[in-house]
Order: C-alpha cells, then sequence, then structure tokens
C-alpha cells in the first residue's frame, strides 16, 4: 500500500443522505416528489391552449429565474443543450470567421462540427485538459464558439472580460452546467443555451435558446445559405419563427418532463432565486475543496484556482505511486474505486468522463446538499485504500 494511502483503510460509518453525484442527469431538487406534479395537460396535445400555456409558463419563469434581459427571445428545443446549440450553429455561423476555444470534450465537438459545416476560416484555440486557453485570442470581427464550463473537464471561465463590448461578430455561449449557478454577463454573449438537467435536477432531452436581439437581426438579414433540417429551423420567410419562444415547440415536447421542470422552478423560488442556487452551489464546492486542500493523493484538475468550476467538479489523483502506472491501469483503478463506492451505496456515477483524464467528476450544483458531499470525503479515502491495497496485493503476485 503506499503512503498516501495509510490511515484511510477503516470503513466510514455514516453515508451520504443521497447517493447521487451524477454530472447528469442531475440529482432531483431537495422535498422533489412525482405525485406533487400538475397532471392536467398529459395525454393532451401540446398544440392546445393549456398545454401550450404552460409551456409559455416554462419559458417565462425560467427566463426570469436567469434574468435574461427582456428583449431577448428564449425558447424550449428538443435534444437537450446537444441540441440547442448545434441549432444556433448550423442557423448563426457561416457568414464571417470564427474563432472556437477548445479545452475539453463538448467543446471539442464543436470545433468538429464547425470544420463539418465547411466555415472557411475557422481558428481552433486549443488548450490540455486542466488549462484554459487564452480567451483574449477571440477577434471582436469573428463570431466566437466557446463553453462556459467544461463539464468534463471541470474548468470554467472566471469572467467575460475578454469580450470586446464594441464587437462585430456574435459570441455564442454553450453555458450547460453554468446556468443558474455561475454569474454570467450577457452583454458579452448573443447565444446562450442550457438544458434542464443540469442545475435545476430537471428531466433530460429537453433544451433552452436564448437569442439575443442581435442574433435575430442575424437569422433574418444574414443568416447563412445552408439547407437545414426541419428541427434546426428558427425562421421562415427571413423572419423569426416567434412561435418557438413562446411555447409552440418545434417537435413534440414531453409534458411530464415539463412539470418536473416547473417543479424545480417552484423550489428555486423559495431557496431565494438565482441568488440562492449560486450560494447553495458555492457552499457544495467549499465543502469538496476544503478536503482537497488537505489530503495529499488528489487534487483539483483545474490548475487555476478561478478557473475551477462548483458544478461539475472534476479531481486528478496525484499520488506518484498512481500516476506511475499505464494509463490503462490508471483507468481501470479508477473504475475499481467508483464500483466498490457504488455497491456501498455511497455515490454513484462520479468516475470521469470518457474523454477525459483518470479521476473523478462530482457534481456540486445547486439540488446537492454540501452536507452528502462533506459525507462523501472520508469514503474516497477509503476507497482508494482499498483499491491501492488491492492493486499492491496484485503486483506482489
Amino acid at each position: 500500500m503506499t503512503d498516501t494511502a495509510l490511515g484511510f483503510s477503516s470503513k466510514p460509518d455514516v453515508r451520504p443522505a443521497d447517493a447521487r453525484f451524477s454530472s447528469g442527469p442531475c440529482r432531483k431538487h431537495p422535498g422533489w416528489t412525482l405525485t406533487s406534479f400538475n397532471t392536467d395537460t398529459l395525454g393532451r396535445s401540446h398544440r392546445a391552449k393549456a398545454p401550450k400555456a404552460r409551456l409559455a409558463e416554462g419559458i417565462t419563469r425560467s427566463a426570469a429565474l436567469l434574468g435574461l434581459p427582456e428583449d431577448w427571445k428564449l425558447g424550449i428545443v428538443p435534444a437537450s443543450d446537444t441540441g440547442a446549440f448545434e441549432m444556433a450553429m448550423w442557423s448563426l455561423l457561416g457568414t464571417r470567421p470564427v474563432d472556437v476555444f477548445v479545452w475539453e470534450s463538448f467543446s471539442n465537438d464543436w470545433a468538429l462540427d464547425l470544420k463539418t459545416l465547411g466555415i472557411k476560416d475557422l481558428n481552433v484555440h486549443k488548450s490540455n485538459y486542466g488549462l484554459l486557453p487564452d480567451m483574449r485570442a477571440a477577434n471582436p470581427d469573428n463570431d466566437t464558439v466557446f463553453v462556459f464550463n467544461g463539464t468534463t473537464s471541470g474548468v470554467r471561465v472566471p469572467n467575460l472580460d475578454w469580450v470586446k463590448a464594441s464587437r462585430t461578430g456574435l459570441v455564442l455561449c454553450d453555458a450547460t452546467s453554468a446556468a443558474y449557478s455561475m454569474d454570467i454577463d450577457f452583454s458579452k454573449v448573443d447565444v446562450l443555451t442550457w438544458s434542464w438537467q443540469k442545475v435545476l435536477g430537471s428531466e433530460a432531452a429537453h433544451g433552452m435558446l436564448a437569442l439575443s436581439p442581435r442574433a435575430v437581426v442575424r437569422l433574418e438579414q444574414n443568416a447563412p445559405e445552408r439547407a437545414l433540417p426541419k428541427i434546426f429551423r428558427l425562421t421562415k420567410d427571413n423572419k423569426l419563427i416567434d412561435g418557438i419562444f413562446s411555447g409552440a415547440t418545434i417537435n413534440t415536447p414531453s409534458m411530464l418532463a415539463l412539470e418536473d421542470l416547473h417543479s424545480a422552478l417552484d423550489w428555486a423560488e423559495t431557496e431565494g432565486g438565482i441568488a440562492g442556487l449560486k450560494a447553495r452551489t458555492e457552499k457544495n464546492f467549499a465543502a469538496l475543496d476544503a478536503w482537497v486542500q488537505q489530503t495529499n493523493w488528489v487534487d483539483w484538475l483545474a490548475e487555476e484556482a478561478s478557473t475551477r468550476s462548483p458544478t461539475s467538479m472534476c479531481l486528478k489523483i496525484v499520488d506518484p505511486a498512481f500516476t506511475a502506472l499505464s494509463p490503462d491501469v490508471q483507468q481501470a483503478t479508477i473504475k475499481s474505486i467508483t464500483q466498490l463506492l457504488d455497491a456501498e451505496g455511497v455515490a454513484f456515477d462520479i468516475g470521469n468522463y470518457r474523454n477525459a483524464p483518470p479521476g473523478f467528476r462530482i457534481w456540486g450544483g445547486a439540488t446537492v446538499e454540501a452536507t452528502d458531499i462533506s459525507l462523501l470525503t472520508p469514503w474516497l479515502n477509503w476507497a482508494y485504500a482499498s483499491a491501492t491495497q488491492s492493486q499492491d496485493k496484485t503486483e506482489s503476485t
């Protein structure tokens, strides 16, 4: 057994009250119950008056909670945040050069998609996991694509100071694990997308697409000449399809998932709105950070403190005995740890994203309790010690 694992071999006595630390779909809000849902719209057409009004109310309430500017448009779209962001890129980009910033899996996907779209002048600004690229490289005359919070790396942009207020290009921001948990300067972005399944802990498969007035002008006056699938079309006869942003969704939505969103919005209001959600998220980060700072076998994947995400909290193992192992053995060790914690009913779904460096990804969004984060940490010590002991026995034989 390695020296760093010594002293962690005793199994803790107390488990977290809720073992769900998945980074998406995320834990339901405290007090959640299916029996509290309004079921009046279930089994009805989403085009009918009452269901459509309920959809419109979900849009209005979501915008109000986020603090979205009144002159922005917000709509419910299919395929979660991925669908919302793809829709924005396909519909808006191609009339001018694009700067795309890449530092984890999803931002890399956007860069690959932009190449597929045939953007003639595409500038990819890339860094490794754990670091941000130089965001100051964004040309204000180009369109810009970036993720606010790298869900698979735990690296976020600390602010939007690098975006020029006098820009002529559009700024497209994938904010799926940042919306409702981090400060976003709406004057510095033109498109914002997120999903219900992250900070609010609602059901997956639905995305939110927010457009600034500048983005609407681009759609109506200078959209790229590109054939679009029906599911991506935001305009008709060069005019914005306003129905999308008032409850007339492009495809058939789940009215049950919509009621789950309303349940989350109800809860968020009782927590003090977005200020309360941010405070809960920051408390969760503080609970995990306190343990990381006093633990010598683990560290944050994000190297700069200001870039560490309080929602998708990604950790790496820095024990020299672990880092000396081959990548395959490292990943197998992580799998052993997460399986052990799962079997104990302590933590579900905290393994690193499949393309990320070996480590852990622990969700710290507002629906999680800081007490559960604190109760998880001694179990991480114990599971690491157990996995290390097993590894040592394997090597000795």
